[in-house]
Formats: structure tokens, sequence, C-alpha cells
């Protein structure tokens, strides 16, 4: 089944840049967070645009059941790896290696930083609701230059409003921003970027699952060292057990046991 994936092409300005590690035929950037930011701000003030998936081990897991949802992900100009998991499958791999874990909820912090002291416009789009609009105040505190031009959070079931896909167009068409950071989870933020890239093209789409709710304070991230030691996922199971244990638990335990087995028979082939 898995030998039988097509490998995603990534967008060449970039592929030229940074190696690409293979993962079930999905290719992540061999680069790190900082890298990562600097990309990003290049693209948004260049005008050229972008589409940066966060993955992590049930991104990759959604990739390889769902033939529609791996199409979206092929489209991305640049697929990071949020997971320590993932980042151990390349280890066990061998050359070349994923430098780090790209967290979409730290990248989200550097980010508004950096695009606060280049002058790049942020709209925030997601979260529940009120989210959006405090972790605009709580960015707009804590980076007196941030442009936050816009923000909104879509009431449950609004994929299937026209009238409310129509509100997220035309807020996103009257602001212009430079920077999207979509907050909805996987796999519906990425399935509402691919359809609303259009509207604006010379953006930055980046889905960044709960990290508005991280900025607000509503949910506590794990501290540093549960992070490094890949166990974030248990922190967050533990504040949120009954949404989050078939993710995590009956489907996030054997994929993660599945990608270390494919890696280790990768890493055979190489030394044969």
């Amino acid at each position: 089944m898995f030998a039988e994936m097509h490998e995603m092409v990534l967008d060449t300005s970039y592929a030229e840049k940074y190696d690409t590690v293979s993962l079930f035929g999905v290719r992540f950037a061999c680069i790190t967070e900082s890298q990562s930011v600097d990309w990003i701000c290049d693209r948004a003030e260049s005008a050229h645009g972008a589409f940066i998936v966060t993955a992590n081990l049930d991104h990759l897991r959604r990739c390889c059941v769902d033939p529609s949802y791996r199409a979206i992900v092929e489209d991305a100009n640049l697929v990071v790896a949020d997971g320590m998991p993932l980042i151990w499958a390349s280890k066990i791999q061998g050359a070349p290696l994923l430098p780090e874990r790209v967290a979409g909820s730290s990248m989200t912090i550097s980010l508004c930083e950096i695009a606060a002291s280049r002058g790049l416009s942020i709209y925030l789009l997601g979260g529940d609701e009120g989210v959006a609009e405090r972790a605009a105040g709580v960015l707009r505190e804590r980076y007196p230059k941030i442009q936050v031009v816009g923000y909104h959070c879509p009431p449950f079931g609004f994929e299937k409003s026209k009238e409310q896909i129509d509100v997220i167009r035309d807020g996103l068409a009257s602001t212009s921003p430079d920077i999207v950071l979509v907050a909805l989870g996987s796999p519906k933020q990425e399935k509402l970027i691919h359809e609303m890239r259009s509207v604006c093209p010379k953006a930055c789409w980046i889905g960044v699952g709960i990290s508005l709710s991280f900025i607000t304070g509503d949910v506590v991230r794990a501290p540093e060292w549960v992070q490094k030691a890949g166990i974030e996922w248990l922190h967050r199971l533990i504040q949120e057990p009954k949404r989050l244990f078939r993710r995590y638990v009956i489907q996030g335990i054997p994929w993660g046991l599945r990608l270390m087995a494919h890696s280790t028979k990768a890493r055979m082939k190489k030394t044969r």
C-alpha cells in the first residue's frame, strides 16, 4: 500500500534551498522554526504567497487514508514536521534528517514577532467564540508594531453554510492580509485554506490548530520539557480526554508504531 504512494512535489523555490525527508511519501522540509519563519516572511514580503502545513502524526495518518486530504497537502508550498514522532522517524531512516520539531503553536508566536518587525499584516481566523479577538488584543499588547488587520471566529458548522463562507471571504478580501493564521484544527483548516487561497493569492496561509487559545491562555500548553520529550500529546489528552482520546490513543499510537516500523525498513534498504 505505502510503496505505491507517490511523493508530493514541493514548490521549487523551496526545494532548491532545503533538503526534504519522505515519510509515507509525504515530503517534510529539513528546516528549523527560525528558517521557516524567515521563509514565510520572505514569501509574504515579495507577494508570492504560500500555503504552509504544520503536519503532525495525525496529518500524516490522514494523508495515508484520505486521498482528497493528501491532494490538499500535496498542493502546499511548505510542509514542516510538527510532531516528535516525525523527528524520531527521520533519525531512524538516516540522512537527511529533520533538524527539529517545528510546532505550529511556537511558530505562531515567532512569526507574529518577526511580522511585526517587518511590517507584515496578519489576519486571525478561527478558534472558539471570541478567541481570535482576544488573541489579537494579546498580540497587540505584546508587539506594539503588529498589524492585525482582522479576525473572525466562524460558528460551528460554518463550512456547510454559503452565507458563513461568504462572510469569511469578504473579511479576507476587504483586508488583504500578508499572513493568514487559520486556527480551525485539521483537516478543516487545510480544506478552508485550499478553498480560500485564491481570495488572497499573495498571502501566506498557515494552519495553526489550537494556537490562538494558547495565546489567550484559554488552553495551557505543556511545559517545554514535556514538549521536548515528545509527550505533549499526553498533556493535551489530560486536558480534553473526550475530544482527543480517539485521535491520540486509538489512532495515534498504532500509527506511530507503524511509522517507526516503516522508517526502520527504509533504513535497512539504505544499508544494503
